[in-house]
């Protein structure tokens, strides 16, 4: 496995840059590292796919430390009233959140540019963006070589996607925790603080923002259950969206997607690894979030609830906007049916619990503690 200076000379090499900012994140590398060596398993695929990663989290970090020097006034665009929806997976976040972002007031993230932030291009110039053309045809290839994956969760470079890329810049991303078995490094993030994380993911928002600063952003990502205080600490207006749905039904689906977006990486995160790590996981996370949900502004939240938002997708979006005094328009609400209507891109997969070496028992056992 590689060192903190080959994953620094390698990133420098791709940018031509030097400034990784603070140290902040050097920690956090290190317990990775350690972990990826001594706990994982990685076969030789696995290795090389942490070091790709581990080089991409360092460039964007090198991007964005270069923008915010090139560009100061960044620091002055407003992130007012920003939306999180957040949950636990598989409780219809991506289609909620992938309707939001529909509406023309609105910016999402895209995937893109959590890889290479900077102000947002104009869309009609991506196509011929040398960036751009590289991570999607990344994706294209991923999508021929694992088509089972469209099936759990379809992206292209261009779509909107959860903003945990950012937080990876501070080496502080539950994604490193759900497709590797890294028990050290997980119990040293879970006490971290979050704080700065947020910080710099709000700084990046700003910068990518730019051109764009009249919208309101809208995000996603199921790991903020694990930091609410520090998220509310960055964007103290934010307005957050909880999803709900019976976890016993999910926590297959949850391992069906870290067993397939790591497929073939180690010979040890898989099956019963992946089933009580991931449930334990989340569970903590979800017991965290009502914790800390307990402490703030009611008004500031509104739940959803899974099956109210298959039976009527575009009614729970007007409950939402309603809920936080938003102005939602006709129009706006028949371009998200367009969208909503115009056909599932996805696969269907097969999944079971006991693939993953659990009952229904004990998920509806460990969730129902997060109750009690």
């Amino acid at each position: 496995m590689v060192d903190i200076e080959s994953l620094h000379a390698s990133a420098t090499k791709i940018t031509g840059l030097t400034d990784f900012g603070d140290s902040g994140y050097l920690e956090g590398v290190s317990v990775l590292l350690d972990s990826y060596q001594r706990e994982a398993g990685l076969t030789e695929l696995g290795e090389r796919v942490k070091w790709a990663g581990l080089r991409s989290a360092l460039v964007a970090r090198l991007l964005s430390e270069a923008a915010w020097q090139r560009l100061p006034s960044y620091s002055s665009i407003p992130v007012s009233r920003p939306i999180f929806v957040t949950g636990l997976p598989r409780t219809g976040t991506t289609a909620l959140h992938r309707l939001l972002v529909e509406d023309p007031a609105h910016q999402g993230l895209e995937l893109w540019l959590t890889d290479v932030p900077q102000p947002r291009p104009p869309r009609e110039t991506w196509d011929e963006n040398p960036m751009y053309q590289r991570i999607q045809a990344g994706y294209e290839k991923h999508h021929v070589e694992h088509p089972e994956f469209m099936g759990l969760h379809y992206i292209t470079a261009d779509m909107a996607e959860e903003c945990w890329r950012l937080l990876r810049q501070s080496m502080m991303s539950l994604s490193f925790e759900c497709l590797a078995y890294v028990p050290t490094y997980s119990s040293w993030l879970a006490e971290q603080d979050w704080g700065p994380a947020y910080r710099r993911h709000r700084r990046n928002l700003q910068l990518i923002g730019m051109p764009d600063s009249g919208k309101r952003w809208v995000l996603k990502n199921p790991s903020h259950l694990f930091a609410l205080d520090a998220l509310l600490e960055a964007y103290p207006d934010a307005l957050v969206i909880q999803t709900h749905r019976a976890p016993s039904t999910i926590i297959a689906s949850m391992c069906s997607l870290a067993e397939q977006a790591s497929h073939g990486w180690s010979t040890v995160f898989s099956g019963s690894v992946i089933g009580s790590t991931q449930l334990e996981l989340w569970a903590r996370g979800l017991e965290k979030f009502n914790t800390d949900r307990a402490k703030h502004n009611p008004a500031q939240f509104y739940d959803v609830q899974y099956d109210d938002f298959v039976a009527d997708p575009l009614g729970v979006v007007t409950d939402i906007y309603g809920h936080f005094g938003l102005d939602i328009s006709d129009e706006v609400l028949d371009g998200m049916k367009a969208v909503h209507t115009s056909g599932d891109r996805r696969r269907s997969h097969k999944y079971d619990l006991a693939d993953f070496g659990l009952t229904v028992e004990q998920a509806d056992e460990r969730f129902g503690a997060v109750s009690r």
